[in-house]
């Protein structure tokens, strides 16, 4: 059995997770939407941002934990996790009528402890469904937040950060077009 790292405060981490049995997770375009609404409700509170993408079947997000002195709600980082993906589970299988789990227990965590890292999952979470042969660039799909990081709209995503990993938006966008080592990240 794996050993599952708890989620520690003021650390970086790549959480992500599958549909249980590699089923898919979301089934339609509101499926996304609502996902969304619920990380901001149970993980905003607790965690800061820096990339996400949700795919038909699988999520990746890379969050900082935040420091207990700045969390505005009291409750364990991984139980805010739990949290969202039981309220997310319960909707979904209201609305289709199901009655089991959705996703495979439980989410993975990784340690995110170095910046060369960090540069390298923001493209791969971004690049995910280049990788998947969903679209054939990054930009071309609208459930990640590559199209927020290249926006000037308000956002709760930590995009000037990332974007300074970067130096300026030009080299966000030409480091995108890079190849990135895919087993680094498989999940």
């Amino acid at each position: 059995m794996q050993k599952i790292e708890p989620l520690q405060h003021g650390k970086f981490y790549h959480i992500y997770n599958r549909g249980i049995n590699r089923g898919d997770i979301f089934f339609e375009s509101d499926n996304y939407e609502y996902f969304i609404k619920l990380y901001e409700n149970h993980i905003d509170p607790i965690a800061d941002t820096y990339a996400w993408c949700l795919m038909k079947n699988h999520f990746h997000f890379l969050v900082r934990i935040k420091e207990e002195n700045e969390l505005s709600i009291i409750k364990a980082p991984h139980q805010c996790f739990s949290n969202l993906f039981n309220a997310y589970t319960k909707a979904i299988n209201k609305r289709n009528n199901r009655h089991s789990s959705l996703f495979q227990r439980s989410f993975k965590r990784k340690l995110v402890d170095n910046e060369e890292y960090f540069k390298k999952l923001i493209i791969y979470i971004h690049n995910n469904p280049v990788n998947h042969e969903i679209c054939e660039n990054a930009m071309d799909y609208a459930w990640s937040s590559y199209l927020t990081c290249i926006s000037d709209r308000v956002t709760k995503l930590k995009r000037q950060e990332v974007i300074n990993l970067f130096e300026d938006v030009q080299n966000f966008k030409s480091s995108h077009k890079l190849n990135v080592n895919i087993p680094d990240f498989e999940i």
